[in-house]
């Protein structure tokens, strides 16, 4: 039976929201992986939306192709919008995988969420 942690996500500093610079891919890291590829990591991620107007979030999950996107709109100032919700995502035993994001406007979305690891 595997051992389950509840854990930031790898690139908040103390579990801070992280704030999404990027425009285009590849996106501003949130997360990656641990290099295992037995270790799941269940992924929770939250965005919040700074701007006075709806702005189009892109998360590439895992990959930077079209087969790895998430795309929706964050509504402006409505709090936190949950955009994946347990998802898992896992190493290939030698690298970890990395999940980015990236928005219609800089600095405009802030990431919240969490990973259950889940180690085998």
């Amino acid at each position: 039976m595997g051992t389950i942690s509840k854990i930031k996500l790898s690139e908040s500093t103390q579990g801070n929201p992280i704030q999404i610079s990027a425009t285009g891919s590849p996106g501003t890291t949130i997360h990656v992986t641990g290099s295992s590829a037995t270790d799941v990591d269940e992924v929770w991620i939250y965005a919040t939306n700074t701007s006075s107007a709806s702005t189009n979030l892109t998360i590439e999950y895992g990959g930077t192709g079209t087969g790895s996107q998430i795309i929706l709109s964050v509504p402006s100032r409505s709090g936190l919008s949950l955009v994946v919700t347990g998802s898992i995502l896992l190493g290939d035993g030698s690298t970890g995988s990395t999940i980015s994001a990236y928005a219609a406007t800089g600095g405009a979305i802030n990431i919240l969420g969490y990973v259950n690891r889940i180690e085998q």
